[in-house]
């Protein structure tokens, strides 16, 4: 019987504060640099979700954050990765960008404007809805 890869999750952090959403800009890998989309990374073997996000964040943004409800659906980013997103409230620290080129603050008439990672569009409309 052939050896199943086991599913990879990824989760993306949607933090909005006072009507802005604050969105990443990749520096890679060289496919995705120079796109934007909401932070995050993956979940580690015996991780939670919220865990993991709040992890990623800390490391890629230096902010504690507490992760609240999810945010759309799934999105398949392969056959075996699965990207999800939550909203979070900053709690703490200073926002800088770790391991991203930058990162700004949109409004809901920015969003579509941005030149997005391609998995990230899935969750624009919810995102606009927040927004307004």
């Amino acid at each position: 019987m052939p050896h199943q890869a086991p599913n990879l999750i990824v989760v993306a952090g949607a933090l909005i504060h006072d009507a802005a959403l604050l969105v990443a800009q990749r520096a890679r890998p060289p496919e995705l640099a120079g796109l934007w989309e909401l932070p995050g990374g993956k979940v580690a073997s015996g991780e939670t979700d919220a865990a993991a996000l709040a992890r990623e964040l800390r490391e890629e943004l230096g902010i504690e954050v507490a992760v609240g409800g999810r945010l759309g659906g799934d999105v398949a980013l392969s056959g075996t990765t699965t990207l999800r997103a939550y909203l979070v409230t900053r709690l703490d620290g200073d926002l800088h960008p770790v391991e991203h080129r930058a990162l700004r603050w949109v409004r809901v008439d920015e969003l579509q404007d941005l030149p997005w990672v391609p998995a990230d569009t899935a969750w624009l409309p919810q995102l606009a809805a927040l927004l307004k």
